[in-house]
């Protein structure tokens, strides 16, 4: 899609609901921007010069108009259908994709960029207006959820969950940058930033409002993990007499190391896996 065809659907959905929802135009919008965000070239969130990640909120209206727009359809498929808005149907792939959807049991919805060498195992999940970028695996049971931005060569490993973040529209989604690693069981959610070479070992649950202490440094952080930091999970104690008396704990982060040689050895992906 060129520029000038992307600035023409952000017009066109620049508008009030009421508009968009009236628009006889809107399928063939609809399909264009399916077309736009399937090949990157638009995009629910981008990345700007000063390192900031920001939602691109007109994309996210146009992705809910679709679902106002749309009934309930029957998807036809063994062993038995399914029922979802027509709107987002599951993606079909092409060789020329060049991406490795295994078989038994994973989907992509129509709208979702998988950039070539993306693996999927199966089963796993992506959905709307997600971007994953070149030669990424998303491990089985795993989830890349509506908006969220995944880089290049970034491993989602086995039942990690990359929370999406569709409405409000201006909300900025989950974003996991470059050669980040995200153990098994790992939970980001809420608008949380992996920032590029990060590894969250397995178990680290991250939401907009988890502390994550970074030993190295001193310092307290949120909805961030700084590039190269290792995070793993950690307690806290809660506050008031009452958990001071019985010892209790709230979930929070770790950073007890930045990335270094040893790191990288034990979060390598073989190339033979890609």
């Amino acid at each position: 899609m060129t520029p000038m065809a992307a600035f023409a659907l952000q017009d066109f959905y620049t508008r009030p609901l009421e508009a968009l929802l009236a628009d006889p135009r809107w399928a063939d919008a609809h399909a264009a921007l399916l077309a736009a965000l399937e090949s990157g070239a638009v995009r629910a969130a981008e990345r700007g010069a000063d390192g900031q990640w920001r939602a691109n909120a007109w994309v996210k209206q146009a992705i809910l108009v679709g679902f106002r727009r749309t009934e309930i359809e029957r998807i036809d498929a063994r062993p038995a259908p399914f029922f979802d808005k027509g709107a987002y149907p599951a993606r079909e792939f092409a060789l020329a994709d060049k991406v490795r959807l295994v078989p038994g049991g994973s989907s992509v919805r129509r709208g979702a960029h998988l950039a070539a060498g993306v693996v999927v195992m199966p089963p796993a999940y992506v959905n709307v207006g997600a971007y994953v970028g070149a030669g990424t695996m998303i491990d089985s049971h795993a989830l890349v959820g509506s908006c969220a931005q995944i880089g290049a060569r970034v491993h989602v490993s086995a039942a990690a969950q990359i929370g999406g973040v569709l409405e409000p529209a201006g909300a900025t989604p989950v974003v996991v940058e470059d050669d980040a690693f995200v153990g098994g069981n790992c939970g980001v959610y809420e608008g949380v930033c992996v920032r590029s070479r990060a590894v969250l070992a397995s178990g680290v649950v991250l939401a907009a409002s988890t502390p994550i202490h970074d030993l190295v440094n001193g310092r307290e952080l949120r909805r961030e993990v700084p590039e190269g930091a290792v995070v793993v999970p950690g307690s806290r104690p809660a506050p008031g007499a009452y958990a001071s008396e019985r010892g209790l704990q709230l979930s929070c982060a770790l950073i007890v190391k930045y990335r270094d040689a040893k790191t990288d050895a034990a979060t390598a992906l073989e190339d033979a896996l890609r």
